[in-house]
């Protein structure tokens, strides 16, 4: 049974860059995908440890196609009518 490859994010970055130098894949990439549960982690004490396995078998199934698209995107959202202003918040209005 092989032992899988845990790493740290930075760890994991840094390997990756050394399979792919011109990879455009970041840090902050790889640490959403572990946030997401998008790739398999291990919580240890305070750090998190992610298989650097499940970063790879992730990326060779990508098909170009964003996962979800936001339910609003490209509409206009309604603004509340009464949505107090931050800058005249805490004054007192005239009567």
């Amino acid at each position: 049974m092989a032992l899988p490859r845990m790493r740290l994010v930075d760890q994991a970055y840094e390997e990756l860059k050394q399979l792919d130098p011109n990879t455009a894949i970041s840090k902050n990439f790889i640490r959403k995908l572990t946030k997401s549960g998008k790739i398999r982690t291990v919580q240890v004490g305070r750090r998190t440890l992610l298989s650097f396995d499940s970063l790879l078998e992730y990326l060779e199934t990508l098909d170009g196609e964003p996962d979800e698209t936001p339910a609003s995107y490209g509409e206009i959202r309604p603004v509340p009518e009464n949505l107090p202003c931050p800058r005249h918040a805490g004054r007192k209005t005239r009567a």
